[in-house]
């Protein structure tokens, strides 16, 4: 372990912490309470930890990409801690998404959209596949998947391209998959209960531009 990865873990953790404890007061509660720390908590500390040392053992020998990378990085927590304690994905962080990719793009800092044919087929996977996921939710009802789900995807699409688009949404069902049976199991849920998609696709756009090299 180097002492950039020692170091942004620890910055990590505490950027959970934060996260976490700014998600239980924004967007703000309908009733005006505070949620306690809790599980929850220790969920997006851990993830903050983990996030940004995976990134920096990828990238920390290409500074520049670590930088533009760590901003979505921290985004990323910080919808986890959204999504966790109020199953909600803010558009005030993911529409940004969005025009960062572009901005990567444009400034040449973004690893993994480079050319015009990159972007073409990040703009259709950007598109298609949330589009796909819509249309395959539609028979199990109202609210089966996310439209703030869906607009994460958007913005990814475009900034990781169409590879490690699917990448992001196969982790995220597998991881899915994975939790829904260890909660059942622990009888924590039961087969009708909701189950929200959004951390396990968190946890997939994480993969995807720290570890994924592809499907």
């Amino acid at each position: 372990m180097t002492p950039l990865v020692a170091l942004v873990a620890v910055l990590g953790a505490a950027w959970g912490f934060g996260s976490d404890r700014i998600a239980a007061r924004w967007p703000a509660h309908d009733d005006g309470s505070v949620r306690a720390i809790d599980w929850r908590t220790l969920a997006v500390v851990v993830a903050g930890a983990i996030a940004p040392a995976l990134l920096a053992l990828r990238y920390e020998d290409q500074p520049g990409v670590f930088a533009y990378l760590l901003i979505l990085v921290l985004a990323l927590i910080l919808l986890f801690a959204t999504d966790l304690d109020q199953r909600l994905l803010p558009d005030a962080i993911t529409f940004p998404i969005a025009a960062y990719a572009l901005f990567g793009f444009i400034a040449g800092v973004g690893p993994f959209v480079r050319t015009p044919s990159d972007l073409l087929w990040a703009a259709v996977a950007a598109i298609g596949i949330p589009a796909g996921l819509y249309l395959l939710s539609i028979p199990f009802g109202a609210g089966a998947i996310g439209i703030g789900d869906l607009k994460l995807l958007l913005g990814m699409g475009l900034l990781v391209g169409a590879v490690r688009l699917g990448a992001t949404v196969l982790v995220g069902a597998i991881g899915a998959a994975i939790g829904i049976v260890i909660l059942l199991v622990l009888r924590r849920i039961t087969l009708k209960s909701y189950v929200p998609y959004g951390p396990f696709l968190i946890i997939g756009a994480i993969w995807a531009v720290t570890v994924s090299r592809g499907l």
